[in-house]
């Protein structure tokens, strides 16, 4: 896929030097998904897995909110009349948005304000980093219309964020978490002015994009791959990605630059 040119259906785009921003952008019903851009958005994931000139990506929202999940006309609706074979293969799509999201190796900043909820909770839930604005308010709704908690991966990844008993609470109830308690439970990184909050989240994702982007790919991974490994085995798969990191450019340049006492410019090999 030529990013360069990229034009998406159900989102905006753009792509600022080694950055990429994702905006959801249906403002006038709060940035709800459809079936199409469910697809869309994981298609696009999957791309970014070798999309050499991206190297972090902002997810946010347009209009003062992140998204408010699953359009309750356009996905709601028609799945209370389908049968198991369909339903199954659209959990199946929405768990491959997940997946494809965390098999990229770019790490993808979340700019979070206004309504969070739904899947758009789990698409925030499932990017590396969040950030968010006092205003912002994140809920994981499944439970109000009639479903279990258990979503495109909600009660394997959010206890590992914020902890059994916080995560069970949010699935069960589906309440609100507004974002001072979602900073203080640590399901935000950061909280920043709602005025300069894709600004701030660009910043930092630019400066992770001028790092060492080989070794961000390899920490993601092992973030992601760890998690089904007991302490050794996870010790041992270090060993191993540490060395693979160590054969890199950007190791040399990160020596050479301390020996000279200059900043190193990583190139991302």
């Amino acid at each position: 896929m030529d990013f360069s040119n990229f034009a998406p259906k159900h989102f905006l785009w753009r792509l600022d030097g080694k950055v990429a921003t994702i905006t959801l952008n249906r403002p006038e019903r709060k940035n709800p998904l459809t079936f199409e851009s469910y697809a869309e958005l994981r298609d696009v994931f999957r791309a970014l897995a070798s999309a050499d000139a991206v190297k972090a990506i902002v997810l946010t929202g347009a209009g003062g909110n992140f998204s408010s999940g699953g359009d309750v006309f356009e996905i709601i609706g028609p799945l209370t009349r389908m049968k198991m074979p369909e339903l199954l293969a659209f959990t199946r799509m929405t768990g491959d948005l997940v997946k494809a999201m965390r098999a990229c190796p770019q790490p993808i900043l979340a700019a979070i304000d206004g309504i969070c909820a739904g899947a758009g909770a789990i698409m925030a839930m499932a990017s590396d980093l969040r950030y968010g604005t006092a205003e912002a308010k994140v809920a994981f709704l499944f439970t109000r219309v009639g479903l279990a908690g258990c979503d495109m991966g909600a009660c394997a990844m959010l206890p590992r964020i914020i902890g059994q008993g916080r995560a069970a609470e949010l699935l069960y109830t589906g309440r609100n978490l507004g974002g001072v308690e979602a900073e203080r439970w640590g399901f935000f990184n950061g909280l920043i002015a709602r005025e300069t909050l894709v600004d701030e989240v660009t910043v930092l994702a630019a400066r992770l994009a001028d790092g060492p982007t080989f070794a961000h790919g390899m920490t993601k991974t092992m973030l992601h791959r760890e998690w089904a490994m007991d302490l050794d085995t996870a010790i041992e798969a270090e060993a191993q990605a540490q060395a693979i990191c160590m054969q890199t450019g950007d190791f040399r340049r990160a020596y050479e630059a301390f020996a000279a006492k200059q900043s190193p410019k990583f190139e991302g090999n």
